[in-house]
């Protein structure tokens, strides 16, 4: 099993450095990017997330000579998004394809409403009643995060399922690296990419999409279909075996060689 995965990992290895060398024209693709698990570092909490120094810069370089076609595609709201990454802004889709924003500058499209006041009621119950576990409020969406108590997560599942069948129907139970996130059902990263790549900025190129997660996995596969290329990036959901990166400092460090690559 060592050397199947062994083989697996340096088949996609060999196929990023493929896609690096292909890449010789800046009109010929898109970039989409998660955040957290892909660019930025695992944190205990969102809110010890930090963007290690010069990732804005390189994200700018690929910005200025990719035309603008680079997106974020993140859990996080855009404006968290934005927070984190500047003072530079990109175009993107924040809560999971929830918000939506087609130019840097642009106004942030909301896909759905607020969550329902009784059901985060409900839910901010829940986490109080279990040590460990707390509630990340984004307007559309809510986020039960569980690092801290992993132990409950069968628990916290089933609890989440049964207050959504009570409360509403327009949201659904996403996993996430130990969360679990209540999220518009009408939404996506994958929906959002497809939204994406028809704005002028985008039409017409080879989507890359680059992700670490469960949700990023639509994305991942929208990509591949509109002819681009989804790369995995190692981590809680994938191991070791067909990922393309194996943390988000490769990613980084990818990313910058790209830019530099395609200033020449």
């Amino acid at each position: 099993m060592a050397g199947a995965e062994s083989e697996h990992d340096l088949q996609a290895q060999q196929d990023v450095e493929a896609l690096s060398l292909q890449i010789d024209d800046p009109a010929d693709i898109a970039l989409f990017l998660d955040l957290d698990g892909t660019l930025l570092d695992i944190a205990a909490a969102p809110r010890d997330v930090s963007a290690p120094a010069g990732l804005s810069t390189t994200l700018q370089r690929l910005q200025r000579t990719l035309s603008g076609a680079v997106a974020i595609l993140t859990g996080r709201t855009m404006d968290q998004a934005d927070r984190l990454l500047s003072p530079l802004k990109l175009a993107g889709a924040g809560v999971h394809g929830a918000e939506l924003r087609v130019e840097p500058e642009g106004e942030i499209e909301l896909i759905s409403g607020p969550v329902p006041a009784p059901l985060v009621a409900a839910v901010e119950r829940l986490a109080h009643s279990i040590p460990g576990v707390f509630v990340e409020h984004k307007g559309i969406a809510l986020a039960v995060h569980y690092r801290s108590a992993p132990a409950f997560e069968p628990m916290l599942e089933t609890e989440l399922r049964g207050l959504l069948d009570t409360h509403t129907n327009r949201l659904v139970l996403s996993p996430g690296r130990r969360v679990l996130e209540l999220a518009p059902r009408e939404s996506s990263k994958g929906t959002a990419l497809k939204r994406l790549m028809q704005a002028p900025r985008f039409e017409g190129r080879r989507p890359v999409m680059i992700g670490d997660d469960l949700p990023d996995e639509a994305a991942l596969d929208v990509a591949a279909s509109l002819g681009g290329v989804g790369l995995k990036v190692g981590g809680e959901h994938f191991r070791r075996g067909g990922t393309h990166f194996s943390g988000p400092a490769q990613v980084r460090s990818w990313l910058q060689d790209l830019a530099t690559t395609l200033e020449k």
